[in-house]
């Protein structure tokens, strides 16, 4: 959601971007309906700057206890940008200012220029159906992960995150309780192919 100071009549919905992307210099361009409450405190500031948070919440794709996987703010000034979106829609530029994120890995704040040279990791795209995919249907060779945290107890094993560098597993006690592990590759993966080849290693560590 995309948070103005002042703005306070807005439902939710409408503070959410129909597009998102971040440009070379790391500003980020988000495209809203040309009548949302957005775009007219944008275009009513004129010359002034129009402070604004990016709030972004990152959403387990699976069902598992906890779904939230982590927040992030990015905050900044907000302009926009005219001509670079389809009719009824305008885009607007959110030059970041700081930035901060809150998520399994822990919590620290980020550089704006590290932000800028940062780089998609190239399973993103993938994430999502992967983890699904494992969950679903191979959902008896992520229970083997169990013999490499050796934990007793454990009723159920979902695979929760999956990035460059591992896999992050949610593992659920009898008692209700969760934890997580993760098991990083002996190398980052590039691609599809090179992550099939890490995922067999993984799996047959774990049946050893």
């Amino acid at each position: 959601m995309l948070l103005v100071p002042g703005l306070v009549s807005a439902r939710p919905e409408q503070l959410i971007a129909d597009v998102r992307s971040v440009g070379p210099d790391g500003d980020l361009f988000l495209v809203f309906p040309a009548d949302s409450p957005v775009v007219r405190a944008a275009t009513h500031a004129q010359d002034d700057e129009v402070r604004a948070v990016l709030e972004i919440t990152d959403v387990a794709p699976v069902s598992v206890p906890h779904r939230i996987r982590g927040r992030a703010w990015v905050s900044g000034w907000l302009t926009l940008v005219p001509g670079q979106a389809a009719p009824g829609r305008m885009m607007l530029r959110l030059e970041v200012g700081e930035a901060y994120v809150d998520d399994l890995w822990g919590a620290s704040a980020v550089d704006p220029e590290d932000f800028a040279r940062a780089t998609p990791d190239p399973l993103v795209r993938h994430e999502t159906e992967l983890l699904q995919h494992l969950d679903s249907a191979h959902g008896e060779r992520v229970r083997l992960l169990c013999g490499l945290v050796e934990r007793d107890g454990v009723v159920g094993v979902t695979p929760l995150a999956l990035d460059r560098f591992g896999l992050r597993v949610r593992f659920r006690r009898a008692d209700g309780h969760t934890f997580d592990a993760r098991f990083d590759f002996p190398d980052p993966v590039e691609d599809i192919t090179a992550l099939r080849r890490a995922m067999h290693q993984l799996f047959e560590a774990a049946a050893r």
